[in-house]
């Protein structure tokens, strides 16, 4: 199942995975990355939930953006490699 999820999700990780460079990881930025992640895709439930109708397509700018980083950090914190994971964090 992971390698399916993986494969599907190649783009994302294809970003961060690639390179040959030294980087220092420690297990608890996964674990952190993953806890963002989840915060982020409840903010995004959050403001899907108390938008008011009638507001314009403005209002869903936030839903996307925070949709985007909650994707992005949950896709490399659950199906990234070690490197992933560093790169994000900016670990050299």
């Amino acid at each position: 199942m992971k390698q399916l999820l993986r494969h599907l999700f190649s783009p994302i990780l294809n970003i961060f995975e690639k390179g040959d460079e030294t980087y220092v990881y420690k297990s608890f930025n996964r674990k952190i990355l993953i806890f963002m992640g989840a915060i982020f895709a409840g903010l995004t439930f959050l403001i899907l939930k108390f938008i008011p109708e009638g507001v314009g397509l403005s209002a869903l700018i936030p839903v996307i953006v925070f949709g985007l980083v909650a994707l992005v950090t949950l896709v490399v914190g659950f199906l990234g490699d070690d490197r992933a994971v560093s790169k994000i964090w900016g670990n050299k």
